[in-house]
This record gives structure tokens, C-alpha cells and sequence, in this order.
């Protein structure tokens, strides 16, 4: 088994469903560690059971090739498996795998295997595979390196040197074995941005057109953060002589959300009862990925660390929607475990007006739910009628 390095926030997730009888499916975009997370798995499974029986099937891999569809995968582990103790079923991109539904719940109905399953498209999880094992699986999102984990990946403290170095070139964990200098990194990140967009977007959904999509995902990186609907990215392009219906624009977003390659996220009202169907913000669910795209330029600040804030609250748990309270905008309204926090994000807060429009959208919202500004200010703790002040790398290293 290869070398890695743990990622115990999503291990800890897992543990309580090993060797119970659902299914547990691993989703996230492609090259944030999936693969090894599996292993992970398996050493902790081998810690308590060294003669587990594990079965093992990479689709990625050219010696899995015989595996195209659910007989295949069925008669493979049935020569694989041992018939008088229980076997654990490991298989990764499954999505390759035709109808594999129908052999996972051949395999559950069973009930002498633990099964572990890894994909790369957010459609995993709907039709069939929702339809034949409703309420028998359970779903961990792996997304790529949290800043915290990037430190501990690559050594490094907590400077604002090592934030930037994060910002500019993301959390892919494969970074760790190469050199972090543009030229060698941005050649990295480009091949991965190319293989998700090529097969989890073009030959998935039979895209035809290509251009458009690659235009589609630059104008994405342009306005990260920014309030958006098919209907004005679509008079947009036609602005720009390009003529291509809302209908297909919002096909074409909802792909790249599909791949994982970018956070669909929509706007609520800050009672929680209404959820606004148009004008949704999108972020990258990779800021590397972003800067293969369009470089990162000082003036982006803002909607990097918009980004990188988003990326934080869902990896510690948080469902996030864009909050409005009357004409005013809550950058991120977080819900978990029935609670709610309310977070402003700029980039720094040097004088008063700044400090009152900051914290003012936030003082608009009346419940006691905790409520905080996020900023790249070196000298935050300050409180203001109960909202707290916190600096970006601070937030990214403790808050959960």
C-alpha cells in the first residue's frame, strides 16, 4: 500500500460506519486525494483485522479495464471473495463502471460485505443509484486541502507568506512532491483542470460544445463571488456576439457544480424561509484551478478570500447560502446541527465607514446566532456589539 499522509477530519466521519451495513460513498473532484483516502480506510480496517479480506478495484488503473459493467464487477468479486468471513469491497471511480448500482445492492443484499466507493461526479448520488439504495448509503464530500491541512502537507507554519502560497496554488495534495514555483505548478494544475473539464464534463454529458465551456469557465473566474443567473451570463455572451440560450448556459453550470469544479451557491433570506431561485454565486472548489485560468492578480483579493472562506465553512460542516437581509447582503448565512452563523468577509477594515458597512449588514440581523467579520487585518480580537473580529488565517486555523 502506498505512503500518505492521514486526513483525519474525514476518517473520523467514516469510523462510526465501518462495518455497518450501508454503504459508503466518497464523492469529490478529481486528484483531492480519494485514492488515498481509501487506503487510509483500509490500514484502519487492518489495525483491528489483519486478515480482513480486501477487494480492491481501481478503475483508473489498466489492469481493472476487464471491469466495464455490473456482471463484470459481480463475478470478479465473487472470485475474489472468501465465503466464510467478511470481505470489504473497495472501489475506486465506480462511476466506470456500467449500472454499478445493480452490483452494490446485489453485494448489500449479501450482507457479508462492507462496501467503500469513491466517485467524481455529484451524480452519483441521484437516479439510480438513489432510487435502488435510498436510505442504504451514507455520502462523505472529500474536498481538496483545507489551509490547516496544506501546512501540515507541505511543513509549514502559519505566516502570511505560506497563506499566499496557498491561496496562489490551492490545495491539490499531490503539490507536496513537487517544486512550488509557478512554472511547475500551473503545468500540474493545468493537466488536472483539462482532465476534469474533458472527462467529467465534455465526454460525461456529451458536450458539443467545447469553446463555449471553456469561455463559460473563464467568465466564472472572473466573477467568482459576484451574483450571477443563466439569463445574465446569457445576454452577456450575446453582448459579446456569442448567442447561446440561458437554458443551455444553466445545463453547461450545472456540469462543472456535477464535477466538482465549482460551489453552486444560493441566496436565502435571512428568516430561512425562502430560498431565491435565480442569482446564485459561484466559487471554485479549488483556487489553484481558478489561477490555471485566469492568473491571480492583488485586485482579485476579495473574491479569493470570499472563496477561501466558503471553502473553510463547508469543509467544517456548514450548509452555506448567500444571505440578504432587506436590500443588504450577509456574505455567507452557515447552518449545522440546527444552529446558524453569520459571516462578513472583506480584505481589510482601515477606517471607520468600512468598519460600520462590515458590521452594520450583520447588526440588521436580529436573533442571537453568533456573527462574525472575517478579514486579512493583522490586528483583529476587536468585538462590536457582540459581533467578533477574526484575521483570514486565523479563521482558516481554528474556527469550526
Amino acid at each position: 500500500m502506498k505512503k500518505y499522509i492521514k486526513r483525519p477530519h474525514y476518517l473520523n466521519k467514516i469510523i462510526p460506519f465501518i462495518d455497518k451495513n450501508v454503504i459508503k460513498v466518497i464523492t469529490g473532484q478529481r486528484r483531492v486525494g480519494k485514492s488515498y483516502f481509501l487506503y487510509q480506510i483500509i490500514d484502519q480496517l487492518k489495525e483491528k483485522n489483519p486478515d480482513a479480506k480486501i477487494i480492491y478495484i481501481n478503475k483508473e488503473l489498466y489492469e481493472f479495464d476487464h471491469i466495464r459493467n455490473y456482471h463484470d464487477l459481480i463475478s470478479y468479486v465473487q472470485i475474489q471473495k472468501l465465503s466464510n468471513s467478511k470481505n470489504y469491497i473497495f472501489v475506486d471511480e465506480i462511476q466506470d463502471i456500467i449500472q454499478f448500482e445493480k452490483a452494490l445492492r446485489s453485494f448489500q443484499a449479501e450482507d457479508r460485505y462492507d462496501i467503500y466507493c469513491t466517485g467524481s461526479n455529484a451524480n452519483l448520488l441521484s437516479g439510480d443509484l438513489a432510487t435502488f439504495l435510498s436510505g442504504r448509503y451514507i455520502e462523505l464530500k472529500l474536498l481538496s486541502l483545507s489551509y490547516p491541512e496544506f501546512l501540515k502537507f507541505h511543513k509549514l507554519k502559519n505566516t502570511q507568506d505560506n497563506l499566499f502560497t496557498y491561496i496562489k496554488y490551492g490545495g491539490l495534495p499531490y503539490l507536496i512532491h513537487l517544486s512550488l514555483e509557478d512554472s511547475v505548478v500551473y503545468d500540474y494544475l493545468r493537466n488536472v483542470s483539462s482532465t476534469i473539464l474533458l472527462k467529467d464534463v465534455v465526454s460525461r454529458y456529451q458536450v458539443r460544445n467545447v469553446s463555449f465551456l471553456e469561455n463559460l469557465v473563464k467568465f466564472l473566474a472572473y466573477n467568482t463571488g459576484s451574483l450571477l443567473s443563466a439569463k445574465r451570463i446569457s445576454d452577456f455572451l450575446k453582448s459579446q456576439k456569442i448567442n447561446i440560450s440561458p437554458n443551455i448556459v444553466l445545463n453547461y453550470l450545472n456540469y462543472l457544480v456535477s464535477a466538482y469544479f465549482i460551489f453552486k451557491i444560493q441566496r436565502s433570506e435571512i428568516s430561512g424561509r425562502k430560498i431565491f431561485e435565480i442569482g446564485e454565486k459561484y466559487y471554485f472548489e479549488d483556487l489553484g484551478l481558478r489561477h490555471v485560468i485566469i492568473s491571480y492578480q492583488q485586485r482579485d483579493i476579495n473574491k479569493v478570500l470570499e472563496n477561501l472562506v466558503l471553502s473553510h465553512l463547508i469543509v467544517s460542516g456548514y450548509d452555506v447560502t448567500v444571505g440578504k437581509v432587506g436590500s443588504k447582503e450577509i456574505d455567507f448565512i452557515g447552518k449545522k446541527n440546527g444552529e446558524k452563523l453569520y459571516v462578513q468577509v472583506a480584505y481589510l477594515i482601515p477606517d471607520e465607514n468600512t468598519w460600520e458597512r462590515e458590521f452594520g449588514n450583520l447588526l440588521e440581523i436580529k436573533d442571537n446566532f453568533p456573527k462574525i467579520v472575517v478579514s486579512m487585518d493583522e490586528m483583529t480580537g476587536k468585538q462590536y456589539k457582540g459581533i467578533n473580529h477574526y484575521n483570514i488565517r486565523e479563521f482558516l486555523n481554528e474556527y469550526r
